[in-house]
């Protein structure tokens, strides 16, 4: 039997369950899952094989309609080149929700590339409008195969799967067979310390923070991190220690805890909160922190 190889590129708005999927898929935890809109701001990838296959997914920002920093348009960027770069699109929806005409629908309508449509959170609907939404993407892509699913409880992924082996292309793998990924250790590092920062803090508090591992030794025992974490503001840097440092040290130790698990060591992690007034539009820093086009 030929060997099939391939990138799936998953895209939709904020919220939609991208994550979930996409962890669901691979088996492992690699994009982070709030409840807040706009959690996953990079592009990560995570690689499944078989004996005979590869699918390389791919979990995107969720589309920035109106972006306010070069950070978002950073993420915008990220869509674009998963639409051009793709062999399967995966477009992620949710029932009641249709795409915004101008952005990423135009761009589907002019590929030829193979499309699944995946209505996401159907758990949480009614049958009649799961119904109504799967007539109405058929209807609007006729070329597309349109599958209900629950990203959370996993119904429909192993359906999600054929359908994605059976359009993949004859290739050979692109990654080592025994890579989960093409992230780094300190990405997701980064990753973990910042969805503990959505977990524990509200209002616009996660969205004005970005973390950098600064060091990241690794001993047979024991892995020492310290991170900085950034923000726009000395009010902000004050919420984010709270009283005493308890409230830093909470967000701290949430991380460690997921962190030991994800390395499976003993962690050590030093946390320190930086001010930088400008860090979202600031094209030097947000290459350093992973933002490239």
């Amino acid at each position: 039997m030929a060997h099939k190889a391939g990138f799936v590129n998953i895209i939709g708005y904020p919220n939609v369950g991208k994550s979930t999927l996409m962890n669901a898929v691979v088996g492992e935890k690699l994009s982070i899952i709030t409840s807040k809109a706009q959690t996953t701001r990079h592009r990560i990838m995570g690689i499944v094989n078989g004996a005979d296959f590869q699918i390389v997914y791919s979990d995107t920002p969720g589309i920035v309609r109106h972006p306010a920093y070069k950070m978002h348009e950073y993420m915008n960027k990220y869509i674009e080149m998963a639409l051009t770069d793709a062999d399967i699109i995966l477009l992620m929806t949710e029932p009641g929700i249709k795409f915004d005409e101008e952005t990423v629908i135009a761009s589907i309508e002019h590929s030829v590339t193979p499309l699944i449509i995946l209505i996401n959170k159907i758990d949480l609907s009614d049958q009649s409008t799961v119904e109504a939404d799967i007539a109405y993407w058929q209807k609007k892509f006729p070329r597309a195969t349109v599958i209900p699913v629950s990203a959370l409880r996993k119904f429909n992924i192993p359906k999600v799967f054929e359908t994605i082996l059976q359009q993949l292309p004859e290739s050979p793998a692109y990654y080592p067979k025994d890579e989960l990924t093409t992230r780094s250790e300190r990405f997701f590092v980064s990753e973990m310390i910042r969805e503990k920062i959505f977990l524990n803090y509200k209002k616009e508090i996660p969205y004005s923070v970005e973390v950098a591992v600064e060091s990241f030794k690794e001993s047979e025992k024991l892995i020492k991190i310290h991170a900085y974490i950034f923000v726009e503001r000395d009010s902000q840097k004050g919420i984010l220690l709270g009283h005493q440092g308890k409230a830093i040290k909470r967000t701290g130790t949430m991380a460690r805890e997921e962190m030991e698990k994800f390395f499976d060591k003993k962690i050590f992690l030093q946390l320190s909160v930086k001010v930088n007034k400008d860090w979202r539009n600031n094209e030097k820093l947000l290459n350093q922190f992973g933002y490239d086009h």
